[in-house]
């Protein structure tokens, strides 16, 4: 893999990153109704994610599951299910903040809105998809099994750094901008909205959209 072809693959992987999609959707989200902070929490457990993603395309056992239809829908409708949950939770929470004259009280700690990130990713097969499908393509043609491995070891930690980039931009531009807007009523209403978005992204992930 030369200088060319990886310059290629960053700017690739950051237009992707800028792509909408349920990830950053989900950060837009979580910073918008829990404030910027929270935002970056979401993007570290995408990250970690991320790094999940990473080792498994590097290894084979993204393809195992790709190649396995009822092991593949396995993991979309669990993905799909916590979306769900995610949505309840979003709704409840609006409802429940709103009654009390509250605004953060009942927000997230930052160890749950990292494991929501962590989430997010893993249950997420069209990421799995995409690493199979988008990292081979900027791999050494010819290589080895040690240099393919190497190869796309440095190709995913280079994708993380974009997405953490992109992300990270995402969360803090929302969450000051909610931040200047938050009061218990359109809290209400940016709690209402994430729960609605939850349930598009689970529609989404079922459909294979």
């Amino acid at each position: 893999m030369n200088l060319a072809v990886y310059l290629t693959f960053v700017g690739t992987s950051l237009l992707l990153a800028l792509a909408p999609g349920p990830d950053n959707l989900f950060v837009l989200a979580q910073s918008a109704t829990c404030g910027a902070k929270s935002g970056l929490a979401v993007v570290a457990g995408l990250i970690t994610g991320l790094v999940c993603q990473t080792l498994a395309a590097a290894m084979g056992i993204a393809a195992v599951v790709a190649a396995t239809p009822w092991l593949f829908w396995a993991v979309r409708l669990v993905g799909a299910a916590y979306l769900v949950y995610l949505a309840v939770g979003a709704w409840r929470s609006g409802v429940s903040e709103a009654h009390a004259g509250t605004v953060a009280g009942n927000a997230p700690s930052m160890a749950a809105l990292w494991r929501r990130g962590v989430i997010m990713n893993v249950t997420n097969p069209k990421v799995q998809i995409f690493f199979l499908a988008f990292f081979p393509q900027f791999v050494t043609p010819g290589a080895d099994g040690l240099q393919t491995v190497t190869e796309m070891v440095i190709l995913g930690v280079t994708f993380m750094a974009a997405t953490a980039v992109v992300f990270g931009s995402i969360a803090l531009f929302a969450g000051s901008i909610a931040d200047r807007l938050r009061t218990p009523k359109v809290q209400m209403l940016l709690n209402r909205a994430s729960a609605v978005l939850f349930v598009l992204l689970a529609a989404g992930t079922v459909a294979g959209l």
